[in-house]
């Protein structure tokens, strides 16, 4: 099967969940701008949630432009990746209507990790389905942001639990800012992708 559907299909889920989230944000009905005072934590994780949302779109469009077909095992593994993907706007609700307590934090944390496994085992799937010589084995041969990205998430949790929300919210943002970097091993790579 062509990667096209999948990729529409996904593209489609992707735009629904940031809706959902924009759709969170509440118009204060007060014309001060000391109204935007207490919407402000609900902004705030919007913005971050937004990243991580279009962190994991670019990525997912430069993962499947090296993918030239998918199969069953991919289909479900993009399937599960969509849905705790999906989460996010629960997750990020709840976390900014509460002001960054400790547990919306903490779910959110576990949300941001389970959505980083359900990518790399949709990854997987996608180098088993094609062979380790595949382009996308090849880009990903390196992975430092991919691998370091689930630690950080484990150690945002366990500080938001153990320490503080705010001081694990700031391993969440790290990861954010990590993976804003550009990612120069796909573009590489397009070049020998067959025509």
């Amino acid at each position: 099967m062509e990667p096209s559907r999948l990729e529409a299909f996904s593209d489609g889920v992707i735009a629904i969940i940031i809706t959902i989230m924009v759709l969170e944000l509440k118009v204060p009905h007060n014309a001060d701008l000391s109204a935007l005072v207490p919407v402000l934590p609900v902004f705030l994780s919007y913005v971050l949630s937004f990243v991580y949302v279009g962190i994991y779109w670019n990525n997912h469009h430069h993962m499947f432009q090296l993918t030239e077909s998918v199969n069953g095992s991919v289909l479900w593994a993009n399937l599960h990746f969509l849905f705790w993907l999906s989460l996010l706007p629960f997750t990020t609700g709840w976390m900014g209507e509460n002001h960054f307590e400790r547990w919306p934090t903490i779910l959110y944390g576990v949300n941001l990790l389970c959505c980083a496994v359900a990518y790399y085992l949709l990854q997987s799937s996608i180098i088993r389905h094609e062979g380790p010589e595949c382009l996308l084995a090849k880009a990903v041969s390196s992975d430092f942001k991919g691998k370091a990205s689930p630690v950080l998430y484990v150690a945002g949790i366990l500080t938001a639990w153990i320490v503080a929300a705010w001081a694990g919210m700031a391993f969440f943002v790290v990861v954010a800012l990590m993976w804003l970097a550009p990612d120069r091993r796909v573009e590489s790579l397009m070049v020998e992708r067959p025509k």
